[in-house]
């Protein structure tokens, strides 16, 4: 078993790179296996990488905007203001 460890320097992930270590993580092939179908699960994986990067786009906009919601119930628009043009 590999164990693998990601960092970053004073941020979280963003989504594309969420998105490329979950698609690794979906479809994996061996080196060893045939070039034909080597090409084919690389071209799944970034097919499978493009679809988790647009819903993790579209989930950091829904949250963004249920935080902005909440922060205008809240009687705080002018911060409600600054999440939404994060």
């Amino acid at each position: 078993m590999q164990v693998e460890v990601i960092t970053t320097d004073s941020r979280g992930f963003t989504p594309e790179e969420l998105s490329d270590r979950c698609a690794k993580k979906i479809v994996s092939v061996a080196d060893t296996a045939p070039p034909a179908i080597r090409d084919q699960a690389h071209a799944f994986q970034s097919a499978v990488e493009a679809t988790v990067n647009f819903y993790m786009h579209e989930a950091v906009r829904n949250d963004r905007l249920t935080v902005y919601n909440a922060l205008l119930s809240a009687g705080h628009p002018k911060l409600a203001e600054l999440v939404k043009d994060l």
